[in-house]
């Protein structure tokens, strides 16, 4: 929004009476769908201070910089996480498949995905996060939604991480304009540094203090500007999650 907020503001300058513009702004009501943008936008085309292919161009601008922003005013985490990663991944990666007791008798919901790989499944555990401002704390999401070149210090949270229960990890991070992916073996999970427990303890069903990391059942790995580095090699475009998949399940 800042892009477009400097673009907006640069051409009004060119109006011959920008600073009334500018104080009937101050005092402009929106009601949906009437907007400030939109009244900025019609002025602007009335006043030919902006053509109508340069508008074109500045609304085309404005969506491949927000393209995934919608995902950001998802509420609910199972909206988020459980329908649309999954709705987008296997979109992504066709071959993909969703497990069922048919695939697997002992299935109990313990793991979200598998790839069919020579004579057995790999199971892939999905775990989805937003690329957010974290000094944004206390705002909505879509106001802490960063793009993939925002310089701000971020988070992604990776939540309820079961090592135990699949052979792979695949990651999904929404960016504004983007969408990234790593995939890691489970034992990268099981042996980073800030994987910690969540929940509880795979030896006592509860969370205590004083664990090892081979007692975490479920836990969470908070990604910032400081550790980004340590899953950067796991890194995928999402025409190579598939090829990812079986050399992190081989590896």
């Amino acid at each position: 929004m800042e892009t477009l907020n400097k673009e907006l503001s640069s051409l009004i300058e060119q109006l011959s009476n920008s600073s009334d513009f500018k104080r009937d702004l101050d005092n402009i009501k929106s009601v949906y769908p009437f907007s400030r943008y939109e009244y900025i936008i019609s002025t602007l085309l009335a006043k030919n201070a902006l053509s109508y292919d340069d508008y074109l161009e500045l609304r085309d601008s404005y969506i491949n910089r927000n393209l995934f922003l919608y995902v950001f005013e998802i509420s609910a985490p199972r909206g988020f996480g459980d329908t649309w990663a999954f709705s987008h991944l296997l979109s992504v990666e066709p071959e993909l498949r969703r497990p069922s007791k048919k695939t697997d008798p002992t299935y109990k919901g313990e793991y979200d995905l598998y790839l069919p790989y020579l004579t057995r499944n790999i199971k892939i555990e999905v775990k989805a996060s937003r690329f957010v401002d974290r000094d944004k704390a206390d705002e909505p999401l879509y106001v802490k939604a960063l793009s993939s070149t925002a310089k701000n210090r971020f988070l992604m949270n990776f939540q309820q991480l079961k090592p135990s229960c699949c052979d792979v990890f695949l990651w999904v991070a929404v960016y504004r304009d983007c969408v990234k992916y790593w995939v890691l073996n489970s034992s990268v999970i099981r042996n980073h540094s800030d994987f910690t427990p969540q929940h509880r303890n795979e030896s006592t069903s509860e969370r205590t203090i004083g664990y090892k990391k081979s007692e975490i059942f479920e836990g969470q790995i908070m990604i910032t500007n400081d550790n980004i580095s340590t899953i950067k090699k796991y890194l995928v475009e999402g025409r190579g999650i598939r090829q990812a998949i079986i050399e992190q399940f081989e590896s």
